[in-house]
């Protein structure tokens, strides 16, 4: 229990930049105390005692603004961020390391019993406000864009966007590649995006990583070149993002910040 608990709060630093400290994680965070009343409420759905687990279901959606039924199957690691507004249906499956934002819906569309929620593989990231209804599958590593609306099977690998849910496939896999390992290396993870989408901040964004990749490779180059000449050789690690407001590098305008917010 306390290792399951343990992996619950780590996947919080791994996917959350705000995150500064375990106990912080664990008095403030909406999403883990959703995740920990599912938990407790799951196992108690197994023990036969349905009406408690309901009833820890429902205080758990009043306490944190997220309903997750308490026969879904859920995996470890399972992230989810801000979380106000988030359903979870009861034949849902979700795998390991899934991340959801705010106004998901893992919904049914009829009132059959039996399987009528979708099942979501291993790594699966769904934007804010995204809709998933149905008894579909949606395959490992799969981005849902944000609002969109998925109605169908999504294959491994995929990105998905609009109403109703399309798949967006990159023209060229190898930039597809490059940019993804560029974005891990520099710590930004633009979860459900893709060119093809219409809004110009999101091209914007795939248009900087396209320009910092190309600068990456020339520094890269230069550096083993000047090496190669005898030269000093060069750390070519990149440090991650970080937020300038929360952390500043300069101590004076730390300093400063601090005052204001005083």
């Amino acid at each position: 229990m306390f290792k399951r608990l343990r992996s619950d709060i780590n996947c919080v630093f791994d996917r959350d930049p705000a995150a500064r400290g375990f106990f912080e994680v664990l008095t403030t965070y909406p999403g883990l105390h959703a995740i920990l009343f599912y938990r407790l409420a799951h196992k108690l759905w197994g023990w036969k005692l349905k009406w408690l687990a309901r009833w820890i279901s429902g205080f758990a959606r009043f306490f944190t603004g997220i309903e997750i039924h308490p026969a879904a199957i859920i995996g470890d690691r399972f992230f989810i961020d801000h979380g106000m507004g988030v359903v979870i249906g009861e034949t849902a499956e979700i795998g390991n390391d899934v991340t959801l934002y705010h106004g998901v819906t893992l919904g049914g569309t009829s009132w059959q019993k039996g399987k009528r929620h979708p099942t979501l593989g291993n790594g699966v990231v769904v934007g804010a406000g995204a809709k998933v209804l149905g008894p579909i599958s949606i395959g490992d590593e799969v981005r849902i864009g944000s609002n969109a609306v998925v109605l169908k099977d999504v294959e491994s690998n995929k990105t998905v966007v609009g109403i109703p849910g399309r798949v967006v496939n990159s023209k060229d896999k190898e930039i597809e590649r490059k940019r993804k390992e560029l974005a891990q290396k520099i710590g930004f993870d633009a979860y459900g995006m893709s060119k093809e989408m219409a809004d110009p901040i999101e091209k914007s964004i795939y248009s900087l990583l396209d320009h910092i990749q190309a600068q990456d490779q020339k520094l890269e180059a230069l550096a083993k070149e000047l090496e190669r000449i005898g030269g000093n050789s060069i750390d070519m690690t990149l440090p991650g993002l970080r937020d300038a407001v929360l952390e500043p590098d300069d101590p004076e305008q730390a300093k400063h910040l601090k005052s204001d917010k005083s």
